[in-house]
C-alpha cells in the first residue's frame, strides 16, 4: 500500500468488507474495500474510472449506522483491478476506531503497539 514494498510488510494488512466510498474534486465512486491496514487500503476499481492519481482522495468507510473511518489518501498503485492508496491524513476518531478494527483482527496486542510504533516513526 506504499510506494515501498518494505512497508506493506510493516503493516499488516486485514481483509475486511465494509460499504467504502472514494472521494475527489466532486466526484464519488462506491468500492469495494479489499483489505486495510494502519497505512492504506487496497480496493477494487470501479467502473468507470476517472480519478485523477496525482490529487488527493477523501475514502469513507462506513463500519456500522454510526460509525465511519475517514481518510485523505494518495493512489500509490493501479494494477491488476485494484488500487492502493496511502494514508496522508486521518482525525484521532477515524484512527481509534481503525486501531480497535485491527486490534480485534490481529489478536496480537504487541503486534498492534509495533505497527502503531512504526506508524508514528514515518
Amino acid at each position: 500500500m506504499s510506494d515501498q514494498p518494505s512497508d506493506r510488510r510493516r503493516f499488516r494488512r486485514i481483509a475486511f468488507d465494509a460499504r467504502t466510498e472514494l472521494k475527489q474534486n466532486g466526484q464519488q465512486w462506491p468500492v469495494q474495500l479489499v483489505d486495510l491496514s494502519l497505512k492504506g487500503l487496497l480496493v477494487q476499481k470501479p467502473a468507470p474510472w476517472l480519478g485523477k492519481g496525482d490529487e488527493p482522495f477523501d475514502v469513507d468507510i462506513h463500519l456500522d449506522a454510526e460509525t465511519d473511518v475517514q481518510m485523505q489518501v494518495r493512489l500509490t498503485h493501479d494494477d491488476k483491478g485494484q488500487l492502493g492508496f496511502v494514508c496522508e491524513h486521518i482525525d484521532l476518531d477515524s484512527i481509534t476506531h481503525l486501531r480497535r478494527l485491527i486490534e480485534l483482527n490481529l489478536g496480537d496486542e504487541d503486534e498492534l503497539h509495533r505497527e502503531l510504533g512504526e506508524l508514528l516513526n514515518i
